[in-house]
């Protein structure tokens, strides 16, 4: 057994992570993490609450009062978001094109709720007369969409569906973890009354805080239920609590990692929301054409492809886990491999946040081009970093 004096000294490498996230953090976010840690209740403290929840309004793009951060990582933020509007009996009607969809799925089932599932083939949108059909005019209590998959790239159109979950009394939901600060998410302007996202992807932040956002009507149906929210933890009826005025103690807030989101999130203000989401589609579009031009292929159709996520189709005779060890451990750049149904079919390469950049394009598609080639992989050499080039130019 290892005792503490044989242990190395922490010292993590730099990598390039060009995955589906961690994704990169900009330096200033990583100095604001090593600021002096203050107490949860401190004045000061209290001041940077309320500009996290400002910066946050702005980038989901809301005037919802309830927007804040859970203390947890996106998948908390999902949970939280379900179990406070939904209780036992409750129908649910979901929309499943990839891991994440399936997950919302999973937890409404947990909680007791008549789940009905859309589905669609993982790489593929859903189209919005399949979830009219499944909401079929019947009352609802949530009808919920990936905004952004992060287990395809699949970008999927939600402000159609609002509507329809109105008309029946429910509520709309969509996974904002991957999209929020890569494209355009509108809150109050497509009607969506409840979001959550990742502080990990498109914030480039670290892990560790969701960003949620609820509407005045699901506040409204929160202030009207029958039982108790099923988690303590994330009960946003005692959150409140502390994110509101009366600041009453809940658990022990992660301040350093406030510290963070704010600085991650005064970065967004300060380049401004259309210059982030130019940036992110222009160096996207460089590293298709790049990826295109070595003669790979991209999973999803260009209409509804994620800038921030994209997912490569693994080339015949290509070894997925020994192409991203190579990349790995000779370049020290991390992509993804594919989730589910798609695992060993696709890379999964991100452009997020910090990371959504032309230095990170020409080395990925340099350090691709090299390991393929090393591996024996038919490509076409040379091709990529001209096409790269050639769409900055355009």
């Amino acid at each position: 057994m290892t005792t503490p004096s044989e242990l190395t000294p922490l010292d993590p490498k730099v990598r390039t992570l060009m995955g589906p996230g961690p994704s990169d953090v900009h330096p200033r976010v990583l100095r604001a993490l090593s600021a002096p840690t203050l107490g949860h209740l401190d004045p000061q403290f209290l001041g940077y609450m309320d500009d996290i929840k400002l910066l946050l309004q702005q980038v989901f793009r809301t005037d919802n009062a309830l927007t804040f951060p859970i203390s947890g990582t996106g998948s908390a933020g999902m949970e939280a978001t379900m179990a406070n509007v939904l209780e036992p009996g409750d129908r649910v009607v979901i929309g499943i094109n990839g891991v994440f969809g399936g997950r919302m799925a999973d937890i409404a089932g947990r909680l007791g709720c008549e789940v009905v599932r859309v589905e669609a083939p993982f790489g593929e949108v859903i189209d919005a007369q399949r979830m009219q059909d499944a909401i079929a005019g019947k009352p609802t209590r949530l009808v919920a969409l990936v905004h952004a998959e992060t287990s395809t790239g699949v970008r999927q159109p939600v402000k159609e569906v609002a509507p329809m979950a109105h008309a029946v009394g429910g509520l709309f939901l969509i996974d904002a973890v991957t999209s929020l600060g890569g494209i355009d998410v509108a809150i109050d302007e497509w009607g969506v009354d409840l979001a959550y996202s990742g502080t990990q992807k498109c914030l480039a932040c670290p892990p560790g805080l969701a960003p949620v956002t609820f509407s005045q009507r699901a506040v409204d149906v929160i202030e009207a239920r029958k039982s108790k929210c099923p988690s303590w933890y994330l009960d946003v009826s005692m959150l409140l609590n502390y994110w509101g005025g009366e600041r009453v103690y809940h658990h022990t807030a992660p301040i350093n990692m406030l510290y963070a989101l704010r600085e991650a999130l005064q970065l967004i203000v300060e380049e401004g929301l259309p210059a982030v989401h130019a940036r992110h589609l222009r160096n996207h579009r460089a590293l298709v054409a790049g990826v295109e031009a070595m003669g790979l292929g991209m999973l999803v159709a260009e209409a509804h492809r994620l800038p921030q996520l994209n997912a490569v189709r693994i080339p015949a005779g290509a070894d997925d886990a020994a192409v991203r060890g190579a990349l790995l451990r000779d370049y020290n750049l991390e992509i993804g491999g594919g989730l589910g149904a798609l695992k060993g079919k696709v890379w999964r390469v991100g452009l997020m946040g910090h990371g959504a950049s032309r230095k990170n394009v020409l080395l990925f598609l340099a350090a691709l081009e090299a390991v393929l080639g090393s591996q024996g992989v038919a490509i076409d050499v040379g091709r990529a970093l001209p096409a790269a080039e050639a769409s900055w130019a355009s």
